[in-house]
């Protein structure tokens, strides 16, 4: 374990709508394999030499450059890379997407870009340097939070105020209503799903899944949950619970319980360690 590290930062007050966490990953072995569960998109900078593929559950392989985006993600991606391997990466909110990335999520669910298509390849040129030459996350966060400012456009306030709402439907309720946010928003459920889908790459109901499986994966790790009060989270019964979390983070209820993968184990600690922190959203999965 000593050889693979995982290092979560939260950002600036004035990030906050729009990056979940920094993190910093560092792992010294020849070659590392392991599996990523559903997430929000990330932006990746790997500040090491040697290639990186990602296998999406759908079967598409990508193998994208130093500097890359990666989508919102509706199930596991296998990860592997020649080591040693580094990287400095953010999780972007739906906010941040649209802010930052402007195209619509849904065309980039569990896909991969190359992040110069996107911001410019100048630009990002000079910020990988410098991060290459820090030796730890407080050093990345030093160059990364300006060049997220710099990359932030002017936001518009009704596309973030209907995004927080999707936010707070999302973290009210293990298992929420669509009706609920349809009554929130005021808008029609197919306006509300047209919308998700620009914003976060899924449908409301499919988001609804999704951070349902992960948070119940993170209650049987981190809080020592047993089946039926997982369950309760709004499964129907355990085949249900183990079809569902299986679909999102790739491994079984049992499996997350007695053998998780090393990164699967890393992610929920750290991001359990935050609560109170951050939103629920983030700590609870």
């Amino acid at each position: 374990m000593s050889d693979i590290q995982l290092d979560y930062a939260v950002p600036a007050a004035d990030l906050a709508d729009y990056i979940t966490l920094f993190y910093h990953f560092r792992a010294d072995v020849p070659v590392f394999e392991d599996v990523e569960r559903a997430d929000n998109a990330q932006f990746r900078f790997r500040l090491s030499p040697g290639g990186a593929t990602y296998r999406f559950h759908d079967g598409t392989v990508q193998t994208p450059g130093d500097v890359h985006v990666i989508g919102p993600t509706s199930g596991p991606i296998n990860s592997s890379a020649i080591g040693p391997v580094r990287v400095f990466g953010m999780g972007l909110t739906a906010a941040g997407w649209t802010a930052m990335i402007g195209s619509e999520a849904s065309s980039l669910l569990n896909r991969a870009i190359d992040a110069s298509t996107v911001f410019g390849a100048a630009r990002l040129r000079a910020a990988a340097a410098a991060l290459a030459d820090t030796k730890d996350l407080a050093g990345c966060i030093a160059i990364g939070e300006p060049l997220v400012r710099d990359l932030l456009a002017r936001g518009d306030p009704g596309t973030s105020a209907f995004l927080r709402r999707i936010d707070d439907w999302l973290a009210a309720s293990p298992s929420p209503d669509i009706a609920d946010l349809i009554a929130a928003t005021g808008l029609s459920r197919r306006q509300v799903e047209r919308r998700c889908n620009a914003a976060y790459g899924a449908p409301p109901k499919l988001l609804a899944r999704k951070y349902r499986a992960l948070r119940a994966a993170s209650a049987l790790t981190m809080d020592g949950s047993d089946i039926d009060d997982v369950i309760a989270l709004g499964f129907y019964d355990q085949s249900h619970l183990i079809r569902e979390v299986k679909q999102f983070t790739g491994l079984t209820p049992r499996q997350i319980r007695a053998q998780p993968t090393i990164l699967q184990q890393l992610t929920m600690a750290q991001r359990s360690a935050l609560g109170g922190q951050v939103s629920p959203l983030i700590s609870d999965t």
